[in-house]
């Protein structure tokens, strides 16, 4: 049976040891079988991913950047919350946030990159609601930022 860090692995991936919060937060809440995933930017081992979509970037390079921002959120549910993935029942909601310039309209496109990564990896438990926001700054200078909700 192939595990969800066996699919990880497909996609090239091993699970990160999470980032510190650079702020007054918590990475994950919990209330009962609901965890919240605090805002994680597209950031690797190799520093964080920057630029601004329909200006320094193009629609690829953000669903890259949304990919690594979505296996930041799965690293901060097994670290920071103690989950094992198998131990997801369904991934509720992510909200995508896509440091866009101001004509630039295609954050749904870029938001792909980390829904695909979250379907890819937990199957049908990872099809989900979501919202893509452009905004002008993220933190860091972050092309992108996902939240997310899970019930576990």
């Amino acid at each position: 049976m192939t595990t969800a860090l066996d699919r990880l692995r497909q996609y090239g991936y091993e699970l990160p040891t999470p980032r510190a919060p650079v702020a007054s937060y918590v990475p994950v809440t919990r209330s009962g079988n609901i965890l919240y995933v605090s805002g994680q930017i597209s950031a690797s081992d190799a520093g964080v991913v920057t630029g601004r979509l329909g200006d320094t970037m193009n629609v690829v390079q953000g669903g890259n950047a949304a990919e690594l921002a979505a296996l930041n959120v799965l690293a901060q549910i097994v670290h920071s919350a103690g989950i094992d993935l198998e131990a997801i029942k369904r991934v509720l909601k992510l909200s995508v946030f896509v440091c866009s310039a101001p004509e630039f309209n295609e954050q749904h496109l870029v938001a792909n990159g980390g829904s695909n990564l979250i379907i890819g990896v937990l199957g049908d438990k990872g099809r989900h609601a979501r919202s893509a926001f452009g905004v002008a700054a993220l933190p860091l200078g972050a092309a992108v930022e996902i939240e997310a909700i899970v019930e576990v």
